[in-house]
């Protein structure tokens, strides 16, 4: 099978001759992959290494001023730009060997009132998209590889444009406040959307759904809170991607156990990272509880095997995910539960791709 007949097998519960094995990492491990195959370009290097790659198709964005702004989702530094395309100043961090931009100033911050939102100048302008620069990405993509795009989000764009703090204290003080940002961030996306979709063809396979709304232990709002002001406005994003025959792949990080039934209730298709290091998400009984209505996406864990064990600790933690997450050879994507990040061992990376190819097709 081809990594996009393997994918959409997986995403169809239909037999597949081994398990996919997906890789996301920073530019740091893009550049330490291509070394180590010996090609120039991302797409010759998930063919070297036998990846079942879903390759991300981002927007990109040029403001008024003809910059071209930061990532669509505003942190990755290789998109260069000093803003995100929602006004969002970023700061070029360099870490040891780890280079990224981080977000700066809240631009929201002084915008109190739903009447005070009109007068904010960087709310994005449908035409600056670059509509037809992401159907190219997505056409050359597809003839290999299963193709994600674009990268939207309600949430984590309103803490960027408020600052963390203060969205945390909006959502118990100014309801009608969120209500009104969330209504504009939903609708320019969900126009993005229409445009990009009518363009993409056969080419797009999944929407790419990031909203963290749990941390390490526990969940960043209450449960109420989140049906309150992002269930209605999710399920209205599923049933749009839906109707254009392409997937839902929702992403959040961190304890977000107690919300995943609701999450999936909206018509989500497939759940990432599956942060098993967090209370509540453990593999076996999320498999058991939620296995038979979505596909997993993730699993190895990021914060310990990739970057600090062995790879006899990596082969085993992916040994685990594919005895769990992906019992039955089915249900399953093995992925690192999030970019694996610069300075991770190359020996580590290729033992995960490498168990999932051998292992997964023992089963």
């Amino acid at each position: 099978m081809t990594p996009r007949e393997r994918i959409l097998a997986i995403l169809n519960r239909q037999p597949v001759d081994r398990l996919p094995v997906d890789l996301w990492h920073t530019p740091e491990i893009g550049a330490l992959l291509r070394q180590h195959c010996g090609v120039a370009d991302d797409l010759a290097m998930y063919q070297s290494l036998g990846l079942d790659k879903i390759v991300w198709v981002f927007m990109d964005y040029q403001t008024a001023a003809g910059e071209r702004a930061g990532g669509q989702s505003g942190a990755g530094a290789e998109d260069g730009g000093s803003r995100t395309m929602w006004g969002v100043p970023l700061k070029e961090i360099q870490a040891g060997d780890a280079h990224y931009a981080e977000f700066g100033s809240a631009p929201l911050a002084g915008y109190d009132t739903p009447e005070s939102l009109a007068d904010y100048p960087w709310w994005p302008s449908l035409d600056r998209f670059d509509y037809a620069g992401a159907v190219a990405k997505a056409q050359q993509a597809a003839k290999y590889f299963a193709v994600i795009g674009p990268w939207v989000s309600f949430f984590e764009i309103y803490c960027q444009l408020r600052g963390l703090e203060q969205s945390m204290i909006d959502l118990m003080e100014a309801p009608e406040l969120v209500d009104a940002i969330l209504d504009r961030v939903e609708s320019i996306q969900t126009e993005m959307m229409r445009r990009f979709f009518a363009r993409a063809g056969q080419s797009l396979d999944l929407v790419f759904i990031s909203d963290d709304i749990a941390g390490q232990t526990s969940l960043l709002m209450s449960p109420a809170l989140w049906k309150r002001h992002l269930q209605p406005r999710l399920q209205r994003w599923c049933e749009l991607i839906h109707a254009h025959g392409l997937r839902v792949f929702y992403h959040t990080d961190g304890a977000a156990r107690p919300l995943l039934g609701p999450i999936l209730d909206c018509g989500v298709d497939v759940l990432n990272p599956i942060q098993h290091a967090c209370p509540g998400m453990e593999l076996e009984a999320l498999k058991r509880e939620f296995g038979h209505r979505v596909i997993f996406h993730g699993g190895v864990d990021n914060q310990f095997a990739l970057p600090r064990g062995t790879p006899e600790d990596v082969r085993r933690e992916v040994r685990r995910c594919l005895e769990t997450l992906g019992a039955g050879r089915e249900g399953f994507i093995c992925c690192s539960c999030h970019n694996v990040q610069a300075g991770t061992p190359l020996a580590n990376i290729l033992a995960m791709i490498e168990t999932v190819q051998r292992e997964s097709a023992r089963r």
